[in-house]
């Protein structure tokens, strides 16, 4: 016997209303939230043919794109669009999405088939950025861009400055050795200082230096990772040591 989605948003009435809680948004159509939360394996066990939530995590993909984009391009009016799109797809990726499934607490509210569900699919990053796709879909389709945007300035926005921070530093040897060679022709090299800590806890420290001028010194758990924060910092010193 099949069932159809009304039936399904009436029987989880009171968990969807608390999902909606935190939300912080109300459905005019409890349907197309109900809908977001159906995993295939679910509508598969139950007969319940195309309702499953892939369509509103389709939507939810586009409408993220869109939303974040926006948001980022106002936010950060000075940046390049290679950075803006490597920003946009540090915020919309799997694990990320997955992350901000966890923070709403999604996983509890999904409707998963018993074999998907006995295999810890309720916090499988994979079924939960999708997921989350698809409840942005459903709020786009139920509420318009209006709200879409302000849920994303709820949830988003405070992780914008940490992604830009990691970005900034993955990225900034490259970005330094750019600069150096830009104005001078030259790159910078690299140099451990000191070696501190047991063999599984080892803190390396590390500088970049220029012309004997140490531009920047980082101390992280990997030389990779210290030569980045060293790059990060001469980056950010480098008006004063480098352009003279």
């Amino acid at each position: 016997m099949g069932m159809d989605l009304d039936s399904l948003a009436r029987k989880n009435k009171e968990e969807l209303s608390s999902f909606e809680q935190i939300l912080g948004y109300r459905f005019t159509d409890l349907r197309l939230l109900q809908k977001a939360l159906v995993h295939a394996s679910f509508a598969f066990e139950n007969s319940f043919p195309g309702h499953n939530n892939e369509t509103l995590e389709f939507l939810g993909d586009a409408v993220l794109d869109l939303v974040v984009g926006h948001t980022l391009y106002q936010r950060f009016p000075a940046m390049r669009e290679g950075e803006l799109t490597k920003l946009r797809s540090a915020l919309v990726n799997e694990t990320h999405l997955a992350t901000m499934a966890r923070d709403v607490e999604l996983g509890k509210f999904l409707c998963l088939g018993k074999g998907e569900d006995a295999s810890n699919g309720r916090n499988k990053s994979s079924i939960l950025a999708c997921a989350y796709e698809a409840v942005v879909g459903a709020v786009f389709e139920d509420g318009g861009y209006e709200t879409v945007q302000d849920l994303v300035l709820r949830f988003f926005v405070p992780a914008f400055e940490a992604k830009r921070e990691e970005l900034l530093i993955a990225d900034a040897k490259s970005r330094l050795q750019e600069v150096l060679q830009e104005q001078y022709n030259e790159a910078p090299s690299y140099r451990v200082d000191m070696e501190e800590g047991p063999s599984h806890q080892k803190v390396f420290t590390v500088s970049v230096i220029f012309r004997e001028i140490v531009l920047g010194t980082g101390a992280a758990s990997s030389k990779k990772e210290a030569e980045q924060r060293a790059a990060a910092i001469a980056l950010v010193e480098h008006d004063r040591l480098i352009s003279r």
